[in-house]
């Protein structure tokens, strides 16, 4: 049985609570300082107790991007980046080194100082792509500081189409094995692993349904629409256009708990498959980072997720809030690391 590792708050907590956890963990590090942001000083106003390692930083940061500007994990990077630069009192540079379908932009950040001058978006990417041979990189390669998001995958089908449910879905995909053709991101990307694992775990050969590769949801959409493929498996948000016009609906999310602004879509558990999967983002750094820099960075990441404004960004973008400090984080990753490799071998999309 694959395991249900995508963001799932121990013991059941939700966002909201991880959120409340993160305020704790700013009452130490600011030992009694208010949470809100710095004074662009680096040394005062409400963040100051959070710069627990004094001569950092030493200059500006690089700020890597795994993908291409204008996505939403280029998004998500450059409002963190300028929260931190002014958390920070330095100016924090988003860099897109993009390529390999995010190899570049993780073994950029792995691969750098770890002096805390480069640092990056890591994306749950990082949790597969050594699964599939395309790198040696993996969660253990860098410092897992802060995870400030986390996206179900969402189901997708035509507006006419006849299935209703994602059981409906699965039900057919047993009973008429590669007649479904899926898309929504390149060949053993996080939608199509996503849909692999749906799919094994309701005991159903993971090639049931056909993968044709694409360069992301809006044009596996375009095709959704014109009835050149059967179900789109993507976050909600990316699909939030076209399901609002009613060209499409969605038959489920795959996650305990419905997708913000999506509270309509049932999850797979409501429908009584218990899987769940999904995308996330997190601060990441190279591994070996002195833990003074970490710490600072840690606690002005807690109070940035923490922030009206960050929250408002990730609310109107449609990105889901998750926040998880250096040590949740490390260990959220290599559970996750765990359990998509699983599915990428029992779906043959490994090497």
């Amino acid at each position: 049985m694959i395991m249900n590792r995508f963001g799932k708050p121990r013991h059941g907590m939700t966002a909201g609570v991880l959120l409340s956890i993160s305020a704790l963990l700013l009452a130490g590090c600011s030992n009694g300082d208010t949470a809100g942001k710095g004074d662009g000083t680096g040394n005062g106003g409400s963040g100051e107790g959070c710069n627990v390692a004094s001569d950092y930083p030493n200059g500006p940061i690089e700020f890597v991007v795994p993908f291409d500007a204008g996505g939403g994990t280029d998004s998500v990077a450059r409002f963190v980046a300028e929260e931190l630069g002014d958390a920070l009192g330095t100016q924090v540079n988003v860099v897109n080194r993009t390529g390999g379908g995010g190899v570049v932009g993780h073994q950029s950040i792995a691969n750098a100082n770890p002096d805390g001058q480069t640092l990056g978006l890591a994306t749950a990417d990082l949790a597969m792509l050594h699964h599939l041979g395309l790198t040696d990189v993996s969660p253990e390669s860098v410092t897992m500081i802060s995870q400030v998001n986390a996206d179900p995958a969402g189901i997708t089908v035509a507006a006419d189409s006849d299935f209703d449910s994602a059981t409906d879905l699965v039900e057919y995909a047993r009973e008429n094995p590669g007649e479904l053709v899926g898309s929504g991101v390149a060949q053993a990307g996080i939608w199509h692993v996503a849909l692999a694992g749906l799919l094994l775990e309701e005991g159903v050969d993971a090639d049931a349904i056909r993968w044709v590769p694409s360069e992301g949801a809006a044009p596996a959409l375009q095709e959704l629409v014109a009835g050149g493929i059967d179900v789109s498996t993507a976050s909600l948000a990316e699909n939030r256009t076209m399901i609002d016009s009613e060209r499409v609906k969605a038959l489920g999310v795959m996650d305990e708990e419905p997708a913000p602004g999506f509270e309509e879509v049932e999850t797979l558990q409501e429908q009584g498959i218990d899987y769940s999967m999904g995308t996330w983002r997190g601060v990441a750094g190279p591994a070996g980072m002195d833990e003074d820099v970490m710490e600072t960075l840690e606690c002005h990441i807690a109070e940035i997720v923490e922030g009206e404004e960050f929250i408002d960004f990730m609310e109107d973008s449609g990105f889901g809030v998750v926040y998880r400090d250096a040590e949740e984080f490390a260990s959220f990753a290599e559970d996750d690391d765990a359990a998509k490799g699983e599915i990428i071998r029992e779906a043959g999309l490994s090497e």
